[in-house]
C-alpha cells in the first residue's frame, strides 16, 4: 500500500496536498508539525513523508533525522518556500530524497512522489531477501 505522510503547518497547503495525492490514488494521512508527525510514524508504515522546513515546535530537519533514524526504509521528500541549494544539499546529506521549492510543480512533485515510492518499495524488497537469507 501506498501511504503517504503529509507534514506542514500550514492547513491550506496540507489539504491540497492531500486532496491532489487521494485523487491519484494514494493513502495519506496529515500532521501540523514535527511532534504530530513522529505520533503518527509510531502508530502507522508510510512509504514516504513530505514535509516542509519551516515549522514550529520541530523544524523539518530535525523531523527529518529522527524520522531516518527510525525508519530509514521510508523516503522523505522536503518543501520549502525558503528553500536555498545549502538546504537542499543538506537534506540530502541526512537522507532526504529530494527537496522540491514551493510553489510545487505538481508534475515534479508527483513524479518524485513515484519515484520515492519506488525505491520504498525496493529497499523493503531487499531488506525482506536479506532476512531470507
Amino acid at each position: 500500500m501506498n501511504h503517504i505522510l503529509i507534514v506542514d503547518d500550514e492547513p491550506n497547503i496540507r489539504k491540497t496536498l492531500e486532496d491532489i495525492l487521494q485523487e491519484e490514488g494514494y493513502q495519506t494521512e496529515t500532521a501540523k508539525h514535527g511532534h504530530d508527525a513522529l505520533d503518527k510514524l509510531e502508530k502507522k508504515e508510510f512509504q514516504v513523508m513530505l514535509t516542509d522546513i519551516k515549522m514550529p515546535f520541530m523544524d523539518g530537519k530535525e523531523l527529518l533525522e529522527q524520522a531516518k533514524e527510525k525508519y530509514p526504509a521510508m523516503e522523505v521528500i522536503m518543501i520549502s518556500a525558503h528553500g536555498t541549494i545549502e538546504h537542499a544539499v543538506e537534506a540530502t546529506k541526512k537522507g532526504a530524497f529530494d527537496f522540491i521549492q514551493k510553489p510545487l510543480d505538481l508534475n515534479r512533485l508527483l513524479i518524485t512522489i513515484r519515484n520515492a515510492l519506488n525505491t520504498a518499495k525496493l529497499q523493503n524488497e531487499t531488506s525482506d531477501l536479506k532476512q531470507k537469507l
